[in-house]
Parts: structure tokens; sequence; C-alpha cells
């Protein structure tokens, strides 16, 4: 409630929704004399009351505290300037590892010391670095966005974009409780995303918005390792219609372009314009698959899978089953679809693949990518959403065998969860509130927790599931291995390797297990949760516990897996060989950073891609896709037409005149 006139006029008591009552039983977070660079205790930015420090919190920062008095005493220095620096993210790392019990991070008690051995475990600069899932806002779009929320954790940032609480925890179908630092909203990055920076959205503008093309190009590759970055979009948006109303399916791809945060060409335009200013090529984009017959058949652009062919030269294709996107017919109101419906997926697959000659320049024009999981809502076991179309991997077997020439990567790797994955940290530990079955048994007769969807995609992947083995999926059994499916990492491993390391060693472990380091990829999410080197530095020292691997078999993660998954295996599905897998600053990379640093100057009102990005996502008038070779016979006939020569009537063969 609101306090008295009693509080100082613009005090931090008077901004505060807490009542005195309850602001007698906090105290200002700067005061705490002990700031971990990792979270050890809940802090409100006083919209709501803080929970109280947990018990593993408390070890986590008495063993800092120990650790962080001894070096600093060693070192000559204060406790303060110890922890500000690389010793500190050492002497935190080393304590979660005590506490848990489990080695999560690569770290040695020298690296409190030097900051050269912190390094020697940190992320070569050789590294190639690939990020296969990114994300630009267009310029006329410039909300806050609740996965940033997430990520940043409390403050005046998230408040200020209104969010209170954590937007995912205890909401959707996920279950409300607290993380494995013992926290119900812990900061994921805060090296990239403090409590009070960066602005959620930011200035609506190209250079500075938080999500727009300037601060993309700032954050992706002039303060991260990034070779190279795909460019996605997301078809996921619904139609409002002119003058308002209830937002719905769209019946045509216009309107359904007009709700879009990028769409198919401005992707393509932001590719380019990166592309130009670097002199490198350090950007690919995706096309957008808006399946089904009546989207051959738009009104405004013809067949619009084509259309992006000719218009997008795409380097790859994403689609979103669960996204309203594909028509069944013209005019047809846009439904979900999912990957083996053959009335629905396999035209728009076959468009695709008659024009394979675009593998010739764009080796990855073969990369399905598609958005699997993140859908808690309804998506239980037995739940009304647990669906391909929401996620699930039931339609992988199909698609995947029919279609042996695409490679299907699948983003996210299927976790069901939404952002918040307490729920399979239930399932893992066999908690309260678990959903049976906990594990799951494939073919070889080899049991491993069941991550929901993660684990039986692994599995299908692997040619080792089971049918029936997941009760509630209709998934037939794979019998032999489906060497075209790889899994993603996008926003999977961010939102786990922090604050549910657990579930991470699981979910990566099984992926090893299942799929082998060669068939997993990359994938940041960026710029939701800032610029993607605090994950890549997160995965490179990232290692799973001795103890899990040795239980249930998993493989350990040595620097040739992580050099396939941070770069390589991209590297191969893009078609980029020899000097071009060589990192940005390596001798003989091919990747440049050209005129990137003046980014800022190119981006302005009215410049060409700032319009390109605040207007409708595509060049107007349309010109409808030309399914009509424009060849020499084309040309003959309209010469023959213009000349005013008629048809000839004349037959050739035999008739009969009795």
């Amino acid at each position: 409630m609101w306090s008295d006139s009693r509080r100082a006029p613009d005090s931090r008591e008077e901004d505060a929704w807490l009542s005195d009552e309850q602001l007698r039983r906090v105290a200002p977070a700067e005061r705490e004399p002990f700031q971990s660079p990792v979270p050890t205790r809940m802090v409100s930015n006083g919209e709501y009351m803080p929970h109280p420090q947990t018990e593993q919190q408390r070890h986590v920062e008495h063993r800092a505290k120990e650790l962080a008095d001894e070096a600093s005493r060693r070192l000559g220095t204060s406790r303060r300037q110890f922890l500000a620096g690389t010793g500190g993210m050492a002497a935190a790392f080393i304590a979660m590892n005590e506490v848990f019990g489990k080695k999560f991070f690569n770290v040695r008690p020298v690296e409190m010391y030097e900051t050269a051995a912190y390094e020697e475990n940190g992320v070569p600069q050789d590294v190639f670095v690939f990020d296969d899932q990114t994300h630009i806002v267009r310029t006329s779009t410039n909300s806050p966005q609740g996965l940033r929320a997430l990520a940043q954790g409390p403050g005046p940032v998230s408040a200020g974009a209104g969010f209170t609480s954590n937007p995912f925890n205890g909401k959707g179908g996920n279950p409300a409780g607290a993380d494995e630092l013992g926290n119900p909203w812990t900061d994921w990055n805060p090296a990239q995303l403090g409590p009070g920076f960066p602005p959620n959205p930011g200035p609506a503008t190209t250079a500075l918005g938080e999500f727009h093309l300037g601060q993309y190009i700032n954050r992706m590759y002039l303060q991260a390792q990034t070779s190279i970055s795909i460019i996605s979009n997301a078809n996921i948006a619904l139609f409002t219609p002119p003058g308002g109303g209830v937002p719905g399916p769209a019946t045509n791809i216009a309107d359904s372009l007009a709700s879009e945060i990028l769409t198919g060409y401005q992707t393509s335009a932001c590719r380019d314009f990166i592309n130009t200013l670097a002199g490198s090529r350090r950007a690919f984009a995706h096309a957008q698959i808006y399946p089904g017959v009546g989207n051959l058949k738009d009104p405004a652009f013809g067949d619009y899978t084509q259309w992006q062919v000719e218009f997008c030269k795409p380097d790859s294709w994403k689609g979103y089953c669960v996204a309203f996107a594909a028509s069944a017919f013209p005019g047809a109101e846009f439904t979900q679809w999912r990957l083996d419906d053959e009335t629905l997926a396999y035209p728009t697959y076959a468009v695709i693949n008659a024009n394979k000659q675009m593998l010739r320049e764009h080796p990855g024009f073969f990369n399905i990518c598609i958005h699997k999981g993140l859908s808690a809502s309804g998506t239980q076991p037995g739940g009304a959403n647990n669906t391909p179309q929401f996620g699930n991997p039931d339609d992988l077997v199909k698609a995947a065998t029919d279609w042996p020439q695409f490679n299907f990567i699948i983003y996210h790797s299927c976790i069901r969860p939404s952002f918040w994955v307490l729920q399979s940290l239930q399932d893992i530990e066999n908690a309260t509130g678990a959903m049976p079955p906990t594990t799951l048994t494939d073919s070889d007769g080899h049991t491993v927790p069941n991550i929901r969807w993660s684990t039986q995609f692994a599995q299908i992947a692997a040619g080792k599931y089971v049918a029936g083995a997941e009760p509630s999926s209709t998934s037939p059994a794979s019998p032999r291995r489906l060497r075209n499916i790889y899994a993603e990492l996008g926003t999977t491993m961010a939102s786990m390797i922090v604050t549910f390391p657990t579930v991470w060693s699981h979910l990566i472990g099984q992926l090893m297990y299942y799929m082998g380091s060669d068939h997993i990829v990359f994938g940041s999410d960026s710029l939701w949760y800032g610029g993607p080197q605090w994950q890549v530095e997160a995965l490179w020292r990232f290692q799973i516990p001795d103890q899990i691997a040795e239980k249930w078999h998993y493989p350990q993660l040595t620097e040739h897996d992580k050099r396939q998954i941070l770069g390589l295996n991209s590297a191969r599905h893009y078609g980029l060989i020899g000097r071009e897998q060589l990192a940005v600053g390596t001798p003989g990379s091919a990747y440049r950073q050209g005129n990137l640093a003046n980014y800022a100057n190119h981006v302005q009102p009215g410049s060409a891609i700032d319009t390109v990005l605040q207007g409708v996502g595509y060049p107007t008038p349309i010109t409808p896709a030309n399914l009509i070779p424009n060849d020499n016979f084309t040309k003959l006939k309209q010469q023959r037409t213009e000349s005013g020569a008629g048809h000839s009537n004349t037959r050739f063969g035999w008739m009969r005149t009795n």
C-alpha cells in the first residue's frame, strides 16, 4: 500500500509499494557488504516483498565469503575489489560447485589469484562461433519484452517494462517455485543484463533500440566472439483487424506480415546491410515457412515460398508449427500445422526442393529450422496441447524419413516447459509434483530421466525410441537413426545453465549420448537475453558433474565437442570450409569487422535500411512470384503475340469422314 506523508518526498521509501511494516523487514541491497558476482539472495525493486534467503543461498554466500576473504588477504586488496574481478567470479563458481556437491563449472582455485589462470579456462580466441538463432525486431515495433524481463530479473528495468514478477514462473502451466539457487527470479547474465540496465526496450530508433538493428550489430559482432549469425524471424503473430478488434488468425500473407516482429524480406535486408557494412559474410537470413496450398496461391504474392526465393534469396528456412501460418486453400483462416502433414506441409517442401539450384550459392537452402517446445500451457502428459503443433516430436519420424534431402534442425531441442524448467527438475529428482513416467527406456534397455519432449526427441533421432514409452505420445518407433535431425540450443541452454544446472546437465548429456556432438548446434536467441558472449562462455566452462555422467552413462563434453557445437557443425550445414571456419581475428579468417563499428552512422532515420525496418515488411507494389520460367520459349511466345500472329489451327494425323 502507499504510505502516508511521513515518508520523505522522492525517497526510496516513498516510491516503494511496500507497507511500513514490510519496509521494517528489508534493507537497501546496495548496503549489503557482500556483493557476490552470482546472486545469493533475492533483490526486490520495491514493488513486491522479496523472498527470504534460502539455506542453499546462505551456504553459497558463506563459502564465497570465506574464499573471497582468504584470497583478498593474500592479494593485498579489499574483498569488494576482489569480488569485482575475475577472481570473484571464480570464487562464486567454486562455492556453487561445493554447495551443490557437483562440479558444474570448470574452475580451479588458482583462478581466484591469477587473471591469466582464469582466462586459461575461458573461451579461446580461435573458437569459431556460429550463432544459429538470433532475433532483430523491426524498428516500428518498440514494445517491452517479457523474455528480456525474464533474463534480467527484478529491478527498475523489469518494473519499468511492466513486469513485477517472473513472467513465466507459475504461469501458463508452469509450476511455481524457486530455481536451484533458491530464487524465483534469478538474473541469467548480470555481466550483460543488470537490474538497472539496459532498458527494455530502449529508444525507438534503429541505432539505439535494444532489440533493433544497431544494438544487434553492437552486441553480436563488436561485444562477442560471433563469427556468423543467422537472423531469424517468427510468423507467430495474430492479425488485428483495421480499426481494432480481437486479434485472430490471418487469411492472407500480407495481413500476417503486418503483425510480425520481422518479415522474411526485412530479415534478408538486414543480412545484406550487415554484410555490406562488414565487407564480409557475417550474417545469414531465414525465410519463413508458410505452408499449405492456400499460401501457394496468395492473392498478393502468388506462391509466397517461391516469392521469398526470388526476392529474399534465403540461406535457410524457419517454421513455427505453433504459428497460425498454414492455409488449406486460398482465403482460408490460417491454422497451426505439423511437419508430417502431407496436405499442408509437403507441398511447401516440394517448392523448396524444386529450387535446389539455390544450393549453389546458398548451401544451407535445404536446412529446415523448426521451433519446437517452450510451450507449457496444456502440454503436460494428457493435456489438450500435447501435440506436434505445440512442439512434441510425434511428427519427426515420418517427416525426416520422407524428406531425407533436408536437414531438420529442431530449435530449442523440443523442451516442453515454457522458459521456466522447474517441472523438469521435479521430474528428474522424482520430487513432489513430478509427472510420470519420470524415466524413459530406449530400445537398448538404457533408462534416463524423462525431460518432457526433449528425451523422446533425442531417442527418436538416435533410432532408439520405443513406441508407447511415453504413454501420451502417438509417435511411431524409430528403428533407425535419423541423421538429418539436429538439436539446437537456443533459450533452452540459457534458461537452464545458470538457474537449473542439474536439468542442463541431463539435457546436454542426453543429446550427447543419443545424437552426438556432431548433431548439436549452438543458438543464443539473442538479443532477448543480451549479447551472446555470456552464453558462449558459460557453455565453454560447463561440464557435466561426474556423478551425473557416471550414473546415467552420459559422455563428457570435451573441447572438441564444444568447438563442434559452438560453430563447426553449423559451418558444415551452411557450406563453410577451410579458412571460413576460423574465428574473427585469427590469421587467415574470412571474417572482417569492416565498417561495423560505425553502424550508427548508417542507420539514422530516413536511411535506406531504416525505411525498410519502419515499413510494411515487403517491397510495394507487390510483384507476385512468376512460376512460368522466363526462358527463350517464353520470350518467343511473347514476340509472336505482340506481332499479331494468331494460333495455328492446323492439325496433323487422320480424321474420320464417314
